[in-house]
């Protein structure tokens, strides 16, 4: 199965967070097909929230499923000891980890040379990252590509973890595709102008 080695991480998508981030309700669109792939294809899922005393719970229209690994932080990284163990006990030392969240140019990048720098395979999914500041997404996103993550849409990275029109869960992701286009299409135009 090509996904048992994949991970689908939601870096603090946060309420409090709302007003500020550029194009927030098309990242969080993102975040939510990709979820519902995630649940198809049995990808595990891990989620942060930044420092949720202050800043709250993971936006309301996520639905994270209980079986997701989830993490409070105030280090800009994902990969707190929690997450870093959580990863570190599951059966491979490599992993396929695709990003969705927020900021592009603080967490999201961190995150992404934190898992670089341990041996994983980092995709960030452009349809579903921002920043408060529109400008910080293509210098970011840039940056990344030249540290080695794969910069690519929800979409590409759903097909490519499935790999074959023949699996099983094929028929249900097109399906969850086609419903998804005109979101899936608004987030791309305004979030992967790299």
């Amino acid at each position: 199965n090509p996904t048992d080695m994949t991970i689908f991480s939601i870096c603090d998508i946060q309420e409090k967070f709302r007003p500020a981030i550029h194009e927030y309700g098309k990242v969080i669109s993102t975040a939510q097909k990709v979820l519902r792939a995630s649940a198809t294809l049995t990808i595990p899922v891990f989620a942060t929230t930044q420092n949720a005393a202050r800043l709250g719970p993971l936006c309301s229209e996520l639905s994270v499923p209980p079986s997701a690994f989830q993490a409070d932080k105030t280090a800009f990284s994902m990969m707190v000891p929690s997450l870093r163990s959580a990863l570190s006990s599951e059966n491979s030392s490599s992993y396929q980890v695709a990003i969705v969240g927020i900021e592009t140019h603080i967490c999201v990048t961190q995150t992404a040379l934190d898992l670089i720098a341990q041996g994983h395979k980092v995709y960030v999914l452009a349809d579903g990252v921002s920043s408060c500041n529109e400008g910080e997404r293509g210098i970011a996103l840039r940056r990344l590509q030249s540290e080695g993550a794969v910069v690519t849409t929800s979409e590409g990275w759903l097909y490519e973890c499935m790999g074959d029109a023949s699996i099983d869960e094929f028929k249900e992701i097109a399906g969850l595709v086609k419903e998804t286009k005109e979101k899936t299409s608004e987030a791309v135009q305004a979030l992967c102008k790299l």
